[in-house]
């Protein structure tokens, strides 16, 4: 009897044992790595970028926005960019678990400074920047770069190529195009038509003071996009 008794005991937490690794690899996987690209280069003054890190700020204490990157374990990763070697990597890849996590990132995006002035504005480079990011994030199921400006490329010329290198790898691209007040939209076509993936889309902020409504709208649609 007593030895039954200990078979029992011991099949039991060794059940367990063997279950658990699944169960936290399961528990544990990461939905989504979203690396956020903003613009600073030299026509974004300092209200303007004031307005892009309250409304990255915002986007990340979002109630909806906080429920979606909890639900994915999302990783998130912030890149600050302008012209030729400008480039830098602001907030490295952090995991959303829970809501605490979350409220960390925010309080971080809000306090950035900001990296570069008076530069250019080299999309492809940025892209390409942001896209070497992505090793240290391979486990999660899709990577995602969004990047937000407010004039196309006039530097380097690269970015058909940067996208079509990161399609490669695997990673989508989409896009804050950041407008006059006109009517007009020559930003959201040309991120349209040069920088985001296929299947990907581009939303239009009329001016910076517009930013914080778009980045809600994006990343929403980034984080609840059903899976494949």
């Amino acid at each position: 009897m007593r030895l039954n008794a200990t078979l029992r005991w011991l099949k039991g937490p060794c059940l367990v044992a063997g279950l658990l690794p699944g169960l936290i690899s399961a528990a544990a996987a990461c939905d989504t790595a979203l690396l956020l690209a903003i613009d600073i280069s030299g026509s974004i003054d300092a209200a303007e970028y004031d307005l892009q890190i309250r409304g990255l700020a915002e986007g990340l204490e979002d109630p909806e926005i906080v429920d979606a990157l909890v639900a994915g374990q999302s990783a998130i990763s912030v890149v600050q960019w302008s012209g030729i070697g400008a480039q830098a990597v602001v907030i490295p890849w952090q995991r959303i678990f829970g809501a605490g996590d979350a409220a960390r990132l925010s309080a971080a995006a809000r306090a950035l400074p900001r990296s570069f002035r008076a530069s250019e504005t080299a999309v492809g480079q940025a892209i390409d920047v942001s896209a070497a990011q992505f090793p240290a994030v391979a486990d999660c199921r899709r990577k995602v770069i969004d990047i937000s400006g407010d004039g196309p490329e006039n530097v380097g010329f690269t970015v058909g190529q940067a996208r079509q290198r990161a399609e490669v790898q695997g990673i989508e691209i989409n896009a804050i195009a950041i407008e006059d007040m006109g009517v007009s939209t020559p930003i959201t076509n040309f991120y349209l038509r040069w920088a985001v993936t296929k299947g990907g889309f581009v939303i239009t902020a009329r001016g910076l003071r517009d930013y914080p409504r778009a980045m809600r709208e994006k990343l929403l649609r980034e984080l609840t996009k059903p899976a494949a």
